[in-house]
């Protein structure tokens, strides 16, 4: 894929509003911004070519994502680092090209690129026959092949319900289980027939594809989308200097919600409820820039069918998080990690 088609093919969500919510921080002289999903590069780009002071390091895990990217953003080399690796790491990003260990702003675009939508080989996207893989990193992981022989009927069955919110967890699971101890599950046309044949037909009438939530929860379970998302939530807010400004792009209900939670614990005090007097410690250290999550326009959807889903929250850092409310290591790790079990067949 050339430069060109990379531009033509990305056309990122809510670019506009993103940049004005974080402008107030990142049009500052030697500000840096981290874009924590480069992907192709289109929010970068517009931000580059908005704020002519303005540093941008951009991180993605898809080697692919970051050769086009910086191609696309050659006009800017000056002014563009690519570092490919996962954004929980972003704190360590930001220690190294940020002021101090700490940059003015942080946009994460979350969910699953275009890049990787549009390229039917990776096995990203049901509407396509591919190889069953849907690694957004194809050089490490299992694939979701792999997952779908390894993982058992338990394992598969809380995968689906945790992180494709499916109705038909347990049906599902089980047809997966028979089919495979007859013949393996390597493509994705094999298992969009199996979901289909798995949900009753009057469920099939509405909401789309029946195995749009079966290939979403393949897709965050073999990527620890929603582990690497809880680690790099709280480690954004503490790589933003005081009067920094997060943004962050959601697309569905669980990246969301995790979202929600980081900021809103930010934007409340911590002080007991019956306490007369707020303690400085405990006051608020961020402020919320949206009113709940933010929608696209019907002009936006329209021109962009994929801000259909889009829920974006921002907000501003007041000050340091006080000691006692900083995360530990652990408190990085809430979400269960997937770990295939195999069968003992």
């Amino acid at each position: 894929m050339s430069q060109a088609d990379a531009a033509s093919l990305h056309v990122p969500v809510l670019a506009a509003r993103c940049l004005d919510l974080l402008a107030p921080a990142i049009e500052r002289e030697g500000a840096v911004l981290v874009d924590a999903t480069l992907g192709m590069g289109g929010h970068t780009e517009a931000a580059l070519r908005r704020f002519p002071a303005l540093r941008v390091v951009g991180i993605d895990r898809d080697p692919q994502a970051i050769a086009l990217a910086t191609a696309r953003l050659a006009p800017f080399a000056d002014r563009f680092t690519a570092v490919r690796t996962t954004y929980d790491h972003i704190d360590d990003v930001a220690a190294e090209h940020g002021t101090g260990g700490l940059v003015e702003g942080v946009l994460m675009d979350l969910g699953v690129s275009s890049l990787q939508l549009d390229d039917a080989e990776r096995g990203f996207a049901y509407a396509h026959d591919a190889p069953l893989d849907m690694r957004m990193d194809q050089s490490s992981g299992i694939s979701a092949a792999e997952l779908l022989a390894t993982a058992d009927e338990a394992e598969l069955r809380r995968i689906l319900r945790a992180y494709g919110e499916e109705k038909f967890a347990g049906r599902i699971a089980a047809a997966l289980v028979r089919r495979r101890a007859t013949d393996p599950v390597t493509r994705t046309g094999e298992l969009v027939d199996i979901v289909r044949a798995s949900i009753p037909a009057a469920a099939r009438r509405t909401g789309g594809n029946p195995a749009k939530r079966t290939f979403q929860a393949l897709r965050i379970a073999v990527n620890g989308e929603l582990e690497v998302l809880e680690r790099a939530l709280p480690r954004a807010v503490e790589a933003l200097a005081v009067g920094g400004r997060i943004v962050v792009e959601s697309y569905q209900s669980l990246e969301d919600r995790a979202v929600k939670t980081v900021l809103a614990r930010g934007a409340t005090s911590s002080a007991p409820p019956d306490m007369p007097v707020e303690p400085e410690t405990h006051r608020p250290y961020l402020r919320l820039l949206t009113r709940g999550a933010e929608e696209a326009d019907a002009e936006e959807r329209e021109r962009n069918p994929r801000a259909a889903s889009v829920r974006l929250r921002a907000a501003e850092r007041l000050r340091p998080t006080p000691d006692h409310l900083r995360a530990t290591p652990d408190q990085h790790h809430p979400t269960r990690p997937h770990r295939p079990r195999r069968n003992a067949a």
